[in-house]
Formats: structure tokens, C-alpha cells, sequence
């Protein structure tokens, strides 16, 4: 039996080998299978935590950039209010009513009845004027430092003017003050979205370096903040830069503004200048006159708005770059350069060092990417999407319902939406609209909540906009970024050799956020 057992055991050895071989064949290609199933449903997963993280990161620098705008607004309000003190004009025709009306109190006196009521219906119109931009006004605490300081008497410190000229400075200055204002939230918003996502991009590649470098075997990109543990990361994430390159919204606020005033007055000189404070104005004469003055300070065609160069009001040229570090703070005050007075620019400089600017590389190449986004044609389309935006609130929503006592557009039912065409043949007295510029121009700045700001969140080609920035240049950031000007070969290598270690996660972001702009508009 044991040789009949041994002779098919000879006679099978074949059939034996070749099946052992495909059971040990199936054995390792399943297990090969299985194990790359289990890869791709891990990558699967890391690159959903990955797209995650990087939208939560997105959104909260979003929400950051919100908050930044509403901190440092009031700085540029305060400044134009100041410029622009439409209150102590109200409070110099006030006097002007006062002195008036006591002369004309005397006469009648001394002269008995008046024999007509001619002037007297002028000068109750001229009261209702002025009654109204005084109800509809508040007073600045600097204006109400003024009038206390020259004792309650306006003309003290200023020149004396006429009622007439007195009417055409009150009309040019509160609708300059409420334009400048909504020209400056719009380019402060660009440009803290900006720089607020150029940093968050960096922060973000630092994370992912970050987290490759400490713990190789948990791939997942943590929110947590982990890049003090080297302040020199290879993707320039370095605080001091950081705060340096943010304080350059300091001379929109103490600077950019005024020049962008400069150009609303002269526009709106133009187009108001020539209409009386008692003209009678229908609501559609009123929102082409407004589009006349964005017409000369943007542009008239298309063209001219894509060509018009806003990069002076946001940004410093490069010889008074260090100028607003100093004066900002961030520069100590016994830096060799000095500049005899800040608002004019310096004559001769004479810098006994290298400038700080030109020693950090980092910081030069934010400030020059910043520059090329101002510049570019997505800017100047978005900006104008913005003032849209705001300048419709403006004249569509306040002034349709403070001076015209129009409905809401919102709150008008869809059965009255034919005979509400004719609204914008309702007309309002000028001196009512100045009232309601005036209170607007405060709500711009100071209102809580801010109704302008709410609206430009709102503009999803903003997003888009912040998205493009958040995501663009990932290579560039990562082969260039490091800042370091003692970079060698060796950390290159090191930089270059971490990417391709996390160049799924940056490539699944890239593809999510390089298309966005296309999906939202194309909504």
C-alpha cells in the first residue's frame, strides 16, 4: 500500500507542483491586490480630510479677512470725517438762519407787519433744509473738539461764507464723504483679501511641510498650528514678515484715501456742482448723476476701467516703503533714514544702511505679488463689481427709502412690480438727499452692523477671487519660498524632496480651488 501510494504520488507530482504554484500565485496577487485596495482607500481618505482642512482653512481666513476690514475702517473714516466736516457746515448755516432771522426780527419791529410772506416761505424752505440735515447728522467727537475749542462759534476758525457758498461746500462735502467712503471700504476689502490670503497660502504649504517633517507616518494635514517649531520654514513662514507685510494697509488709511477723495471731489464738482440744494431730483436723475461721477473716477469704457491703475492708493512706491514701516510702528525711530515730514515725500534720503525691505526676501516678494494683483485685469473687474454693489445699496435701498419714502425693493409685492416702474420718477428736494449721504457716510464707516460690508460678502466673485489667490503659484511657493538668502543645495533638495512627499494633498487642493472661479461664475 505504501508503494501504491508512493507510485501516484510519483505519477501526480506534476499536477501537485503546477497547483501548489497557482495557489501560492493567487495567494500573493490577492494579497497585492488587497494592500493596494487598502492604499487607494487611505489616499482616498487623506485626500478628503487634506480638501477638507485646506476649505476650513479657506474659510476662516475669509471670515479673518472680514473682521481685519471692519477693525481698520474706522481709521479711515475718522480721517475722512475730519477732512470732510459736513457737521460744522450745518452747524455755520444754523448760525447764519440765527443771525438772520434776529436781524429780521429788529426790522419788523422797527418797521411793524411785513407786507409779504414772499420771504418768509423762502426762508421756512431754506429752515426745513437745513433742519433736516441736522436731524439726519451726527457730530464727530474731532468736529465736536473743534467747535469747542474756538468757542462754540464756527466761523471763528474758518473764513467767513456766504449762505450760498456755505450750500454748495455742504453739498459737494457730504456727497464726497459718502462716495470716498464707499471707494475706500471696497479697495481696503481687495486689498486685506489679498494680503490675507497670500499669507494664508504660505501658512498653509508650511503646515504641510510641517506636518511631513514631525510625523511621516500620519499624513493628515492638522489645523493645529505647528510651524514655532522652527520659525525659518522653508516656505518663508515667518511672523516679523508677516506683520510687516500687513501694516502696508497703513498708507490706504493715512494716505491712499485722501488721494482717492481728491478725485471723487473733482468728479462730483462736476457732475453736482451746477445743481441747487432745493432742485427738485427724480430717484433716476439722481442714479445717472451718481454714475457720471463713477464714470470720470473709474473710467468711461471698459477699457479705461481695465487700464485704470489703482496700485498708488493701496500701496507705497518703493522709496517711501520703509517711510510707512516707521510710521507704523514697526521700524524703531533711530533708524538712520530720516524724512523731515511724513506727509510730503523726502527730498534727499540718506539711508546709512541697506534698507530692511531689499535684506528680506520674503517680504520683497510679497509686497511685488501684491503689486502684480492690483494690477492685473481680475482686480479691476472685481472692484468694479464691489462698487456695484455698495453704490446700489446706497442709492437703491437707503436713499430710495430715507428721501424718496419709497418701499424697500424687497418688500414690494410681485403684483405691484409693473406700477413700481414709475418710482423712479418719484423726486426728493437735494437738501434731503445731502441728509440722508450725510448719515450714510457714518453708517459707512461706523455702523454696527455694517450693512456695506454684509453686501460685499455677498459677491461671489469675491470668493473666487480669494480662492484663485489661495490656491495659485503652489510650485512657486514651495521651489521658491524659502526667503532664506543662505539657502544651499542641500535645503533646496530637502524642500524639493517634502513637496513630492505631499504633492497629492497640494495637487487635490490645487484642482479643487483652480476651478472655482469657473463654477461660480458660472452660476
Amino acid at each position: 500500500m505504501i508503494a501504491s501510494t508512493r507510485r501516484w504520488l510519483r505519477r501526480n507530482r506534476t499536477n501537485f507542483a503546477v497547483g501548489v504554484s497557482v495557489l501560492g500565485a493567487g495567494y500573493v496577487a490577492g494579497q497585492y491586490v488587497l494592500s493596494k485596495v487598502v492604499e487607494a482607500r487611505q489616499r482616498m481618505a487623506e485626500d478628503r480630510v487634506a480638501k477638507e482642512n485646506l476649505r476650513r482653512r479657506f474659510q476662516q481666513n475669509q471670515e479673518d479677512c472680514t473682521i481685519t476690514v471692519l477693525a481698520l475702517l474706522p481709521t479711515a473714516t475718522e480721517n475722512v470725517i475730519e477732512a470732510l466736516p459736513v457737521e460744522l457746515i450745518t452747524q455755520d448755516l444754523q448760525q447764519k438762519k440765527a443771525e438772520r432771522l434776529g436781524r429780521s426780527a429788529g426790522s419788523l419791529d422797527s418797521a411793524g407787519p411785513p407786507q409779504s410772506s414772499g420771504p418768509s416761505s423762502v426762508t421756512d424752505d431754506d429752515g426745513k433744509s437745513i433742519a433736516s440735515l441736522q436731524t439726519n447728522s451726527y457730530i464727530h467727537a474731532s468736529q465736536m473738539a473743534a467747535s469747542s475749542a474756538s468757542g462754540g462759534e464756527p466761523g471763528a476758525s474758518r473764513p467767513m461764507k456766504s449762505k450760498a457758498q456755505l450750500w454748495t461746500d455742504l453739498k459737494i462735502s457730504s456727497i464726497t464723504r459718502a462716495f470716498t467712503l464707499l471707494y475706500t471700504l471696497s479697495l481696503l476689502t481687495l486689498l486685506t483679501r489679498i494680503q490675507l490670503n497670500l499669507l494664508g497660502r504660505r501658512n498653509y504649504l508650511s503646515s504641510v511641510v510641517s506636518t511631513a517633517s514631525h510625523s511621516p507616518q500620519d499624513p493628515i494635514i492638522s489645523l493645529e498650528n505647528r510651524d514655532d517649531d522652527n520659525a525659518v520654514q522653508a516656505y518663508g513662514n515667518d511672523f516679523e514678515t508677516n506683520r510687516k507685510f500687513l501694516t502696508f494697509s497703513w498708507w490706504l488709511l493715512h494716505r491712499g484715501w485722501r488721494d482717492v477723495m481728491e478725485k471723487v471731489e473733482s468728479a462730483v464738482r462736476a457732475v453736482f456742482g451746477p445743481l441747487n440744494p432745493r432742485e427738485d431730483i427724480a430717484l433716476e436723475k439722481l442714479s445717472a448723476l451718481i454714475l457720471d461721477v463713477r464714470m470720470r473716477v473709474e473710467g468711461t469704457t471698459p477699457q479705461e476701467r481695465r487700464s485704470h491703475q489703482w496700485l498708488s492708493y493701496l500701496l507705497p512706491p518703493q522709496d517711501r516703503e520703509e517711510m510707512v514701516l516707521r510710521e507704523s510702528g514697526m521700524l524703531k525711530s533711530s533708524s538712520k533714514t530720516k524724512y523731515t515730514s511724513v506727509t510730503s515725500p523726502p527730498s534727499s534720503p540718506v539711508p546709512a544702511s541697506p534698507s530692511p525691505l531689499l535684506a528680506s526676501r520674503p517680504l520683497r516678494r510679497l509686497l511685488d505679488e501684491t503689486s502684480d494683483l492690483i494690477e492685473s485685469p481680475p482686480f479691476t473687474q472685481i472692484l468694479t463689481l464691489l462698487l456695484d454693489t455698495t453704490f446700489s445699496h446706497l442709492t437703491d435701498h437707503q436713499i430710495r427709502t430715507d428721501a424718496y419714502k419709497l418701499p424697500h425693493p424687497s418688500s414690494i409685492p410681485r403684483v405691484q412690480e409693473v406700477p413700481d416702474l414709475d418710482s423712479g420718477l418719484a423726486k426728493a428736494k437735494l437738501a434731503n438727499i445731502l441728509a440722508v449721504m450725510t448719515r450714510q457716510a457714518h453708517v459707512i464707516g461706523n455702523g454696527v452692523p455694517n450693512r456695506y460690508a454684509q453686501a460685499i460678502e455677498g459677491i461671489k466673485e469675491l470668493e473666487a477671487f480669494a480662492a484663485v489667490i489661495y490656491s495659485s503659484h503652489f510650485e512657486f511657493e514651495a521651489l521658491g519660498g524659502s526667503g532664506s538668502s543662505g539657502a544651499g543645495e542641500a535645503q533646496e533638495e530637502e524642500v524639493r524632496e517634502e513637496k513630492k512627499q505631499e504633492s497629492g494633498v497640494v495637487d487635490a487642493a490645487t484642482g479643487m480651488f483652480e476651478t472655482v472661479w469657473g463654477r461660480i461664475a458660472g452660476r
